[in-house]
């Protein structure tokens, strides 16, 4: 046989092989070291390679929504466990009822929790999971005095069902896309080895030189790149719906500038009345003082997936979600150069000059 065509025939090997992965057991590509989530992602998969929409359609949601929750549906590295712990503030009125960790008092139903697994094997775990320290996950996210539940997800209204659930509550946040980049670029590096090999290398570790990396998660950011839609749909699938009932619309940059006007605003949209005193207290835990000193809170647990919750293993290092909190930091992180394609690509996606403002900035919108 001749050189040519052996490695035709390998080829073709090689495809039929990963086609029948791709049909049959697609999470396999998850166990190849490294880039694993990249053949997991050019074969149709979720990405992140974690994130499934399945307990978001409108008929299962019925099945566990209740009138009141509050869905947590931030834009990625815009401000989300920032807000879901100030909304767990909130509805406990800033006592110290017992938060253990983001993923325990905040659930979040798009994290598949191990490869393979499913929204619908993972439900009921919910309910009947016990932590390794023997206390029961239900206590600590469904507790009886909670005047509303608390979840977390990224998706948007393209996903969620806003309009069939007027009662339920959407709070959703987007930042400046410089900022959102240049947040990235440690949050990557931030993951726990577990996680990482469990998601067959996602999130990629950066290469520890600050340029390169600057320009890694740009090219993946911009329109059409790997991670693109996690920033660029979101603004441009959130903002149509902006002044919808059950929506509370924030600018990241708006509440880092006012985090009391900030914490008023969420209490009034979940219809929690606090004096000025509880407010005060709410606004201090919410500060990023407070939160960096409980920032092994902020590890995201997975207690749904047997081997991290018996090994207490996390998805991110702690003190991943409490480093800076600034404003204006992907200004002094990328080159001119960087700025200006960031620009050019922000003015062809975002063609109505109030959401290009706002995207930008924060403000009052119409």
């Amino acid at each position: 046989m001749g050189v040519l065509k052996l490695v035709t025939v390998m080829v073709a090997l090689v495809a039929i092989a990963i086609g029948t992965v791709k049909q049959v057991k697609p999470e396999l590509f998850l166990k190849v070291p490294h880039v694993g989530f990249i053949l997991h992602a050019i074969t149709g998969g979720s990405m992140p390679p974690y994130f499934s929409p399945d307990a978001w359609e409108p008929a299962e949601m019925r099945t566990w929504i209740k009138d009141g929750d509050l869905v947590v549906a931030t834009g990625t590295k815009c401000g989300t466990t920032w807000m879901l712990w100030c909304a767990h503030q909130i509805r406990t009125k800033g006592s110290d009822v017992e938060f253990g960790d983001v993923s325990y008092a905040t659930p979040w139903p798009d994290l598949i929790q191990r490869p393979g697994g499913t929204w619908a094997e993972q439900k009921p775990l919910y309910n009947t999971t016990v932590l390794a320290d023997g206390t029961k996950l239900k206590d600590y996210w469904d507790r009886p005095e909670f005047p509303f539940r608390v979840w977390k997800t990224h998706y948007t209204p393209k996903v969620l069902p806003l309009e069939q659930f007027p009662k339920v509550k959407f709070l959703a946040m987007s930042r400046n896309g410089l900022d959102v980049i240049n947040s990235m670029i440690p949050f990557f590096d931030s993951h726990s080895d577990a996680c990482r090999t469990t998601w067959g290398g996602f999130p990629p570790k950066g290469t520890g030189n600050r340029q390169k990396d600057a320009e890694t998660r740009m090219n993946e950011l911009m329109p059409g790149g790997l991670l693109g839609m996690v920033y660029w749909d979101y603004v441009l699938e959130w903002w149509p719906m902006r002044n919808a009932p059950n929506v509370l619309f924030l600018h990241y940059a708006d509440a880092v500038k006012d985090l009391k006007g900030t914490v008023a605003k969420l209490a009034a949209f979940v219809g929690v009345q606090l004096t000025d005193s509880e407010h005060a207290k709410i606004v201090e835990k919410c500060g990023m003082t407070h939160m960096k000193s409980v920032q092994h809170k902020f590890r995201y647990m997975l207690p749904l997936n047997p081997e991290f919750n018996a090994k207490n293993l996390s998805m991110v290092l702690e003190g991943a979600m409490t480093r800076q909190g600034g404003l204006k930091t992907g200004e002094r992180t990328f080159t001119d150069e960087q700025k200006a394609r960031w620009i050019a690509a922000e003015e062809k996606m975002f063609t109505d000059p109030a959401m290009l403002k706002w995207a930008r900035e924060g403000g009052a919108f119409q």
